[in-house]
């Protein structure tokens, strides 16, 4: 029941061009895109910081040197 199908999307489709209609939908899609690019890309900044973070974090233990980690 959870599958969704060639029929489903079609009709997906045909919901979602009478909804915006057919001149809309590429600036839909093109907004879309752009979104995710800055969703991925916000997401790879906090990454990177939270890697740094937690590197910064072993180096400074004073009980533990540098190459050994938990």
């Amino acid at each position: 029941m959870g599958n969704l199908t060639g029929w489903h999307a079609l009709i997906l489709l045909a919901v979602v061009l009478l909804l915006f209609g057919a001149a809309k939908l590429p600036a839909l899609a093109r907004s879309l895109g752009e979104s995710v690019k800055v969703f991925q890309k916000e997401t790879r900044g906090a990454r990177a910081e939270s890697d740094a973070s937690d590197a910064s974090t072993v180096r400074s233990t004073p009980d533990r040197p540098a190459t050994e980690r938990v």
